[in-house]
């Protein structure tokens, strides 16, 4: 087995398992390295509210798909899939085994699915985002409910950007269904997945102590010196959790302590959602997220096996 996935809901401890079984694989003889599946690690220099590792918590273990777009670029599930793709298959052809590590739901699977995805139309792209821009992401939303509740269902009702694309995508079709991940995924290429769990009530409580210590690590002052590169202006980068709140705060909108009040809030929400969406992945091996002692090594062996 040479690609394997580790999802979760986030501060589920996906990165520090993906380490601890990559020295696993080097202890039984293998190399393997990770490729990033968080779209907002996708971006330099959002670090903080991002939980990034620094290059030396990464343990001299390579990883992909990390720093690659400026704040003021667009991410896309379509590029990424092309981009993480080959990059596994370089990782591949070393006899390496990629370790595809992330809990953006919807990229992780147009990776390991055989999923295509439609094109785009400019002139519908910009008549949905002005509606959107009028009418509000409830609006368009609503839109979507009635035509296609199953992929309304799928999408976070604030995520104004997933909603206008569902919708485009259905025009340009003609099929609701297009707008959505086929129901019995075929498999890209043999992979393995390994979920990572953790009780809720101990998750929330992580989850809100991580959001301070962003906050105490200086994420205030990391947003502050991405202003001049263009933050705001960014469709994807200035949206993300924790960042769209400084940014606020910064400009007076908010206090600190609503801005991480309103942070704790989303991330609550974001990762209900993040389990929601990898419930789907029923063949996955499901690793208590508060008990990982030896199963890295236990995976490794199997993998080796394979």
């Amino acid at each position: 087995m040479t690609l394997i996935a580790i999802v979760g809901a986030t501060g589920t401890g996906k990165s520090a398992f993906a380490l601890d079984l990559a020295e696993a694989f080097d202890r039984v003889g293998r190399a393997a390295e990770v490729v990033n599946a968080d779209a907002m690690q996708l971006y330099r220099g959002m670090d903080i509210g991002t939980a990034k590792l620094s290059a030396a918590e990464r343990r001299g273990i390579p990883h992909h798909l990390m720093d690659v777009l400026d704040v003021t670029e667009e991410a896309s599930a379509a590029r990424y899939q092309a981009d993480a793709r080959a990059a596994i298959e370089r990782i591949e052809a070393t006899d390496a085994v990629a370790l595809l590590v992330g809990g953006s739901g919807l990229y992780v699977s147009s990776v390991i699915h055989d999923f295509r995805f439609p094109g785009t139309d400019a002139t519908i792209r910009a008549r949905l985002e002005a509606e959107l821009a009028e009418l509000g992401t409830g609006g368009l939303h609503a839109r979507l409910r009635a035509i296609d509740p199953q992929t309304a269902a799928s999408i976070d009702a604030q995520n104004g950007r997933r909603v206008v694309r569902a919708l485009e995508v259905i025009e340009l079709t003609g099929e609701p269904k297009a707008a959505r991940l086929p129901d019995e995924p075929v498999p890209w290429r043999p992979h393995r997945i390994v979920h990572l769990r953790s009780d809720r009530a101990r998750l929330v409580e992580r989850l809100d102590e991580r959001v301070v210590g962003m906050w105490r690590e200086g994420l205030l002052d990391e947003v502050r010196g991405l202003v001049p590169a263009g933050i705001e202006r960014g469709v994807t980068a200035r949206r993300a959790i924790g960042y769209q709140q400084a940014l606020a705060q910064l400009d007076g909108r908010m206090t600190e302590a609503e801005a991480i009040a309103e942070t704790q809030q989303l991330t609550r929400v974001y990762a209900r959602r993040q389990v929601g969406w990898f419930k789907r992945y029923a063949a996955a091996t499901v690793i208590d997220a508060d008990d990982v002692v030896d199963r890295g090594a236990e995976l490794a062996r199997q993998a080796a096996i394979d």
